[in-house]
């Protein structure tokens, strides 16, 4: 039976963020994590070790709570299974309990344990970042890949409707990194659906230039996916394409993070574990990132930020206080409410910053979107320098568009943040619309800045 005792203002502000899917239960934690364990009456579930975080796990949360909660928010469930230290028998035995509607001992436990319909999961990762040595029970890329392909198989079995999530390379410095997916790949293509990509952003590991480009690094690393992607496909003389589900991301201040086996000992919800305080260049870089995720929508079909609550977050909150917005909140928020339809081809012509990791890069990146429902267009632009430039362009084949609004975030301070006591020092702005006439665009892009401008159809 699940503990439905959540918290209502995080879950307001998950609705508020414009979420639609959550992957459970992670993360390096489900490569020890046993889901029986987090089922059942809470008085009955065991206190286990979590072998990735070296902490206690008391499985108050499991699986109906998790099901109890994505309903109340309002998003999908991306449900993961362990591939580090189970394999195939035990993933499908969790399609099982989840999507079989009765008539098995599995279904019958879920009934039991107070759910009469199947929470009918949809999405299904196989494993997470099998390819780190951090990671419990990694392999190489082809035992991984037969084990995947072992595991989605028996899954799809179960029930014939899921998708399969293959783990790619866990970030881009992987020594064996896209050979990964192309192995990998190769030993499951039959059975899989999408590869995952993972990759974070640390605001102090370059200079600040190269850290406002780093969508720069996004955009090469899915070009990168495709590639290794349609090899296999072409090698194995597939006709069906697989797509990517790049569901890890986020800036992260990586180079502040204390690995796990530092610590001296474990604990059960320990406190300060990467609760980043995102700043406003944080943000302008994290809506960025969502830019280049829209420009490849086309293959990119599912991309989940990490985290939510707390840890890399949009989301944070302080035990009983009150809950706040960070900064990285409102792009996500902004781009999730207003990118509708479809993704235009832009053709942008802007000056250069110097960057140390990237070289010459665009001052300024644009991506826009049409929704034919009501012919609104949004553009969501970013500028990477230190001076205002000017966005200047036209809209065609939509009819007569006029602006109807700019929406900035940023600010004089790039390093200021939202706290408890301030939860509002950062947020979005309206800026005066100055677009003249029908169908053109002219607004002043501020430094350092995030930016949605949105056009509507013309008044008869």
């Amino acid at each position: 039976m699940a503990d439905t005792n959540f918290r209502g203002d995080v879950l307001e502000l998950t609705r508020e963020l414009g979420a639609t899917t959550m992957r459970y239960p992670g993360g390096n934690f489900v490569s020890s994590h046993r889901w029986e364990d987090g089922v059942g009456p809470l008085k009955d579930r065991p206190r286990t070790l979590d072998l990735a975080w070296r902490t206690v796990e008391s499985n108050a949360f499991g699986l109906h709570e998790f099901m109890d909660w994505t309903d109340r928010a309002g998003v999908d469930p991306y449900m993961v299974v362990n591939l580090g230290t189970r394999g195939p028998g035990e993933a499908a035995a969790l399609v099982e309990y989840c999507n079989v509607a009765k008539g098995t001992t599995l279904a019958e436990l879920r009934q039991k344990n107070g759910v009469d319909a199947p929470f009918g999961v949809q999405l299904w990762g196989l494993g997470n970042e099998m390819d780190g040595s951090w990671q419990v029970g990694h392999r190489s890329a082809r035992s991984y890949g037969e084990v995947a392909g072992q595991a989605a198989q028996a899954m799809k079995l179960v029930d014939s409707s899921i998708e399969t999530v293959l783990c790619g390379s866990s970030n881009m410095t992987m020594p064996t990194y896209a050979s990964w997916e192309a192995e990998a790949l190769d030993a499951a293509y039959e059975h899989i659906d999408y590869v995952s990509l993972h990759q974070y952003y640390d605001p102090e590991k370059y200079d600040e230039q190269s850290f406002l480009a780093s969508a720069c690094s996004m955009d090469r690393h899915i070009e990168d996916a495709i590639a290794a992607v349609d090899f296999v496909r072409a090698r194995q003389h597939r006709q069906r394409r697989i797509h990517l589900a790049y569901d890890e991301w986020n800036v992260w201040y990586q180079s502040r993070f204390r690995e796990p086996y530092e610590w001296s000992s474990m604990s059960e919800s320990p406190r300060v574990l990467i609760e980043d305080d995102f700043t406003v260049r944080d943000a302008v870089v994290a809506g960025s990132l969502l830019m280049t995720l829209l420009r490849h929508a086309d293959r990119v079909r599912i991309a989940c930020q990490a985290q939510l609550v707390n840890v890399i977050a949009p989301i944070r909150t302080f035990g009983s206080g009150s809950a706040w917005k960070q900064p990285i909140f409102y792009p996500f928020a902004l781009t999730a409410r207003h990118a509708r339809g479809d993704v235009l081809r832009s053709e942008l012509s802007a000056p250069t910053i110097d960057t140390e990791r990237f070289g010459p890069v665009p001052a300024v990146d644009v991506v826009a979107t049409h929704d034919e429902t009501d012919g609104k267009v949004a553009i969501f632009a970013v500028n990477r320098s230190r001076q205002p430039i000017t966005l200047q362009g036209a809209t065609t084949g939509f009819g007569e568009l006029t602006v109807t609004g700019h929406h900035v975030l940023a600010d004089e301070d790039t390093s200021a943040v939202n706290t408890p006591e301030n939860p509002l020092r950062v947020r979005p702005r309206d800026l005066p619309v100055t677009s003249a006439g029908t169908g053109n665009c002219r607004q002043t892009l501020p430094p350092v800045s995030w930016n949605l401008i949105t056009l509507a159809p013309a008044a008869p």
